[in-house]
């Protein structure tokens, strides 16, 4: 049968795009040993312009694996890295990896309680971890060993000395990158005292573990998604193939995602360092060193969120700082507005598309054509090798008829193969054939576009009627002088109330009656919200989503 039959959103791919990836025969170590033998001398890493060849970075993976070998660590064990977004990051993701031994990303920025549950959950004695936050990891779950990464010592020469100058700026500026860490081993004084790991240690396999990934944890404690080298290789093979005009060893790409996040880790980690790109690294997003770093070292390819699209246009107008160099840009995580859309390109002159994917899909699995088949306001088709289906949520063995809107279920290469000793979770997640549930409600077009409804977990079910909190918030935002808004059920009437929590633009008279009544004009009246709380801003991840979740227990917890 004719493979746009099957699956009629190859039709839409950009020219070039395969519907098909081969399959990964390597590891992910197989991607920078690549990357090193054909790039060897361009720049793998720019840290505020201090830079790291494909060569020298290889080297120090090397050494730091066989640092991490000799203090015990070997194939299968787990590794947590606690880290910002920095070189040491990078190398120890890579060291790790090459021993056969399974990263585990955490947030530097959690609290001690939620590192614990994380640490306890996976059992990892070995962590490598950012010197300020070591305090909080020191003796928790089975850490036996803390090895201290000093931001500092990875900044240009002229910058390390500077931050010994006895100022108060100075001083704040340094306490805000590194702090002593008492009882932990230095990282660097580590890599920089062994030798290179032999050349003939064994290799991971693609099917062994990789990374653990804890999801966000929006809907519940986190877990840990198993992924393994397929997985990772995998999508990082579909994002090359996605876009067919990148040049192998000539981009630049800018890692304003944090690595720790699955989206920063495969776009940034993997997908970077398999085209052999330069990777531009910010511990935070920082607008004016965004800025400053595109001037010195120009961009060609950013993956970010929304948020970070509209105000790095919007800087770089007014400051009249040149993004023209940025070809394509990959937005993820929240919708993409069509303001945006319009707002980047309009600046850049490059491509901005949205896609889709989540921790559980390493973590693409859909995105919008890299080409003028592209439909703004959808998260695109699903990537080669991927396959959908829309079924009914309560019963997905059960496809939902074209037109209708179902639960979206993926397969392809680059789904995990389950959560960490969570069996029961696994099982309600993973189906018969390899069908993975997403838990969002979606449409899809006869031509493949997917639109996002909602999340199942997030419905708002409220006198028999489901309520979109998606749907209620959108029709917030049209308020004039609402500039944010979330929507959660709150236990009351026959089942739930729709709550809505939302922010004003500063000096707007509205008041929670008013929004209400704004509300009839867009919406039928069960999905009107009963309350409407006025708030400073709404809780979001690490990346910019808004934690629903996190709202209905602030609503919950003030009555």
């Amino acid at each position: 049968m004719d493979a746009t039959a099957e699956r009629p959103w190859t039709r839409s791919y950009a020219p070039g795009v395969p519907a098909e990836i081969a399959e990964p025969t390597g590891s992910l170590v197989d991607l920078l040993t690549d990357a090193a033998r054909r790039f060897g001398p361009r720049v793998a890493l720019d840290f505020y312009g201090a830079t790291t060849s494909y060569a020298d970075l290889a080297d120090q993976v090397a050494r730091a694996a066989e640092a991490l070998r000799r203090l015990g660590v070997g194939p299968g064990d787990r590794v947590a890295l606690v880290l910002p977004n920095c070189p040491q990051h990078v190398v120890a993701f890579y060291a790790v990896l090459r021993l056969g031994a399974v990263v585990v990303e955490h947030n530097p920025l959690y609290t001690a309680d939620e590192l614990a549950h994380q640490l306890s959950d996976h059992g990892a004695r070995v962590a490598v971890v950012w010197d300020k936050v070591a305090p909080l990891v020191a003796g928790r779950g089975a850490v036996e060993t803390v090895l201290a990464v000093d931001l500092t010592g990875a900044l240009p020469r002229l910058k390390r000395w500077a931050l010994r100058l006895p100022l108060p700026k100075v001083r704040a500026a340094r306490a805000a990158m590194s702090a002593p860490a008492p009882g932990a081993l230095s990282w660097s004084a580590l890599v920089a005292g062994a030798a290179p790991l032999a050349a003939d240690h064994p290799a991971p396999r693609p099917t062994d573990t990789a990374l653990l990934q804890y999801t966000g944890g929006t809907t519940g404690v986190p877990k840990g998604a198993v992924l393994t080298h397929r997985n990772l290789r995998a999508n990082a093979a579909q994002g090359r193939a996605w876009v067919p005009g990148l040049r192998d060893g000539a981009e630049t790409v800018y890692a304003v995602l944090p690595l720790f996040h699955a989206y920063g880790l495969t776009l940034c980690l993997t997908f970077s360092v398999s085209i052999g790109a330069t990777l531009v690294l910010f511990p935070r997003f920082d607008l004016d060193q965004v800025l400053d770093a595109a001037r010195r070292r120009p961009p060609t390819f950013l993956p970010a969120v929304p948020p970070v699209y509209a105000r790095l246009a919007t800087a770089a107008r007014e400051r009249g700082v040149d993004l023209t160099s940025v070809r394509y840009a990959i937005s993820g995580a929240m919708a993409l507005p069509p303001a945006t859309v319009q707002l980047w390109e309009s600046v850049t002159g490059g491509l901005l598309v949205e896609g889709y994917g989540m921790t559980e899909t390493s973590p693409i699995t859909l995105g919008n054509p890299v080409a003028p088949t592209r439909r703004p306001g959808t998260v695109g088709v699903p990537f080669p090798s991927t396959e959908v289906r829309l079924v009914d949520p309560e019963d997905p063995t059960r496809d939902r008829a074209p037109g209708e809107a179902g639960e979206l279920l993926v397969r392809g290469p680059q789904v995990f193969s389950g959560y960490w000793n969570r069996p029961e979770e696994t099982a309600r997640v993973l189906l018969p054939g390899g069908w993975l549930r997403t838990g969002d409600v979606v449409t899809m077009d006869a031509d493949g576009f997917v639109t996002v409804v909602d999340r199942i977990k997030e419905l708002i079910i409220t006198g028999g009627f489901n309520v979109y909190p998606s749907e209620v918030e959108e029709a917030l935002r049209r308020i004039p002088g609402v500039r944010e808004a979330a929507a959660v059920g709150l236990p009351g009437g026959d089942g739930e109330e729709v709550v809505a929590a939302v922010v004003l633009d500063p000096g707007v008279g509205a008041d929670p009656d008013s929004v209400r009544s704004a509300c009839r004009r867009h919406l039928a009246g069960y999905k009107v919200p009963r309350r409407v709380v006025v708030v400073e801003e709404l809780p979001r991840s690490q990346i910019g989503k808004v934690l629903r979740r996190e709202v209905r227990d602030r609503l919950l917890a003030e009555g």
